[in-house]
């Protein structure tokens, strides 16, 4: 008997891709999902990488930072990232102070399973996401900011086509230490052909 679709919950249905690479994909937030996002965000290992927050994260605290970020569309993009064999979300990526005049944008991530980490899926949705950057939205100029103890990251993107350009020293503590942030970036003119979404921005050909 055919399952009855109306039954089925919005977490229980197939996640809509935008984008998909060969181990992840990247889809539309979703607020069913925002639950996910909250188990990040409490995971002090996660935060720590990312230098947000190392106290509690409510659900309604992250239900706000959700109605936020739809707000802010045109200069804040977001993904959810999927491994792409299961469709399991394992993550958040987007471009901050996304500025269309200026062809500029900031990067972030953040793989929240630890389950998901080591793979590769980190430096595949970075490129996408540059992909993303300069073949669809025509950008020239993505940066990003990472932590100097976070060896893995600065992998990922150095491996994506990102380059260090400077650091502000000393400046993030952690571990019982003080840490530089490394700046980094990647220019469309540096960076490879498109992995995916140059097949999708094709304009089509005369019959």
């Amino acid at each position: 008997m055919e399952e009855n679709r109306a039954n089925k919950t919005p977490e229980s249905m197939a996640p809509l891709f935008n984008i998909v690479g060969e181990k992840v994909a990247l889809g539309p937030l979703r607020k069913d999902l925002v639950p996910y996002c909250n188990r990040w965000y409490n995971d002090l290992r996660t935060m720590s990488r990312l230098g947000d927050t190392d106290v509690p994260w409510t659900l309604e605290q992250e239900e706000q930072r959700y109605e936020k970020l739809i707000a802010r569309q045109e200069t804040e993009i977001v993904f959810l990232i999927y491994e792409r064999s299961s469709g399991h979300p394992i993550g958040i990526t987007g471009l901050d102070e996304v500025d269309m005049r200026n062809r500029t944008a900031e990067f972030g991530i953040s793989i929240g399973e630890p389950d998901a980490r080591g793979k590769g899926y980190g430096t595949e949705t970075t490129q996408l996401v540059l992909d993303y950057a300069f073949t669809g939205l025509g950008l020239h100029n993505v940066l990003l900011t990472v932590f100097e103890y976070n060896l893995p990251a600065i992998r990922a993107y150095t491996k994506a086509g990102f380059n260090e350009f400077g650091r502000r020293r000393e400046s993030i503590f952690m571990g019982g230490r003080l840490w530089d942030i490394i700046y980094m970036e990647c220019l469309s003119t540096e960076w490879g052909p498109s992995p995916v979404l140059g097949d999708v921005f094709k304009p089509d050909e005369p019959r």
